[in-house]
Order: structure tokens, then C-alpha cells, then sequence
């Protein structure tokens, strides 16, 4: 029997990447039965909300959720709330799934049994110049570190993923993103999962694109954000 699966997306103001991704997700060969998807909003004033809208009218399982809040933990949060499925899979608004990302997912969940999350490799997509330049900083060891799903050079047990398929009762012994964080939220949440012994599994099958950032004044703007939280991290956690 197929697993049930919640894909779960934070967005505001994505009018021009929502449609593909979700419309990614559609196209997948995973039963469309056995998969919802929850795009939680943060009240967004561009055409984003109107493409969700339409898509669910034509998709029953497309589902719109107002994130009052606006920020990326309180979506997630959210919609794994919304959802009863066996598996909670978070996706940016930005990406767009292989048709076999959701299938395995699952292959990769049910032969690692000792692992309560996996996640695959990022594709970057360059639309420009500059977004090349960025994106092939983003996938080097020199840029990213240790971010295996982005450099993709290794399958097995990691610290987190981008993009992490969860089975359900992680929820239960973890709890939920920390909504005080605005970023980092997947990673303080990576390190709660681990120090409470359980387990994450990269595997080079699962595969997304990412369409990187097109401008160094947003890239900048991102990694200082990252920089500011992971110190928040670190200090709540003491470590």
C-alpha cells in the first residue's frame, strides 16, 4: 500500500515561480490519490494567490492556506498541522521535482528504516549570468562547505537536507519548527531530530531544481541572514 505524502510550500509574492513548482509536483508519477499539497501563503499582493487558487479548483488535492504571520516556520508549520499523511515533505517555492522525487522518497524511507527523514540533490538552475556565477558557488565544496545536497558527492547519513521527507511521528517526539527563527529553521530543526538519536538519509536519487537567486544584493542579503540566525541557533542550544 503507497504511503500517504503532505508536500508542504512556504510562499509570498511568487507569481512567477509558483505555477511550475506546484504544476512539478502534478506531473510526478507518484498517484495523485495518495498526495496533497498545501502551499501556505504569507498574504501575498502579486498574482500568486490567483494561480494557487486556480490550480485548486482543477486539483483537489492543491490546497491554499493563509499564513498570517508571514514567515517560513509558521507555513511549515502549518501545513504539516493540515495534514494527516504518513510523510510531510517541505519544498520551496522556487523548486521544481523530478517526476520520481516523490516516489523515491519513499523507496528511500522504506530501505533506510533506521533513518526518520531523507532528502535528495539540488539542481541548480541559472537564468542569468550572474545567476550562474552564484549558483556555481553554491555547488562547490569551497562555497557550501559539507552541504552535500547541493555539491552532491555523497549518499548516506548526513546532519540535514534541503527539502527533507519526514515520516510522521517525527513531529510527535520533536516537535515542530521554531517559530522565533526566520531562518535556519530547518537546520535548528535537523539538530533536534539528531540529538534525539534519530537519523538523516541523503540520497542522489531523489532530485529537485532550484532556481538560484539572480542578484549578489540578494545573495548577500540571504547569507547574512543565515549567518545572523545560526548564531541565535548556536546560543539557544548552547553549543
Amino acid at each position: 500500500m503507497k504511503s500517504t505524502i503532505a508536500i508542504i510550500i512556504p510562499c509570498r509574492n511568487e507569481e512567477g515561480y509558483i505555477y511550475n513548482c506546484i504544476n512539478s509536483i502534478l506531473s510526478s508519477n507518484y498517484p495523485k490519490d495518495k498526495y496533497d499539497i498545501y502551499v501556505c501563503d504569507g498574504l501575498s499582493d502579486d498574482r500568486t494567490r490567483k494561480i494557487i487558487e486556480e490550480l485548486s479548483l482543477k486539483h483537489k488535492n492543491v490546497h491554499l492556506i493563509d499564513n498570517i504571520k508571514r514567515t517560513t516556520p509558521y507555513a511549515l508549520n502549518l501545513g504539516i498541522r493540515a495534514s494527516k499523511a504518513d510523510i510531510k515533505i517541505i519544498l520551496g517555492a522556487h523548486a521544481e521535482i523530478a517526476h520520481d522525487f516523490l516516489e523515491n522518497n519513499i523507496l528511500s524511507l522504506n530501505k533506510h528504516l533506521d533513518a526518520q527523514c531523507v532528502g535528495g540533490i539540488i539542481d541548480n538552475v541559472y537564468e542569468d549570468r550572474n545567476s550562474k556565477i552564484i549558483g556555481m558557488a553554491m555547488s562547490s565544496t569551497f562555497g557550501v562547505g559539507n552541504a552535500h545536497f547541493r555539491t552532491g558527492n555523497k549518499d548516506g547519513y548526513v546532519d540535514t537536507v534541503a527539502f527533507g521527507a519526514y515520516r510522521s511521528e517525527v513531529f510527535d517526539k520533536v516537535g515542530y519548527f521554531d517559530e522565533d527563527l526566520t531562518r535556519n529553521q530547518d537546520d535548528e530543526f535537523n539538530y533536534r531530530l539528531i540529538k534525539n538519536g534519530m537519523k538523516i538519509y541523503l540520497s542522489s536519487k531523489i532530485k529537485s531544481k532550484y532556481f538560484v537567486r539572480g542578484t549578489f544584493t540578494k545573495l548577500i542579503n540571504q547569507y547574512y541572514q543565515y549567518g545572523y540566525w545560526k548564531v541565535y541557533v548556536n546560543k539557544k542550544h548552547n553549543t
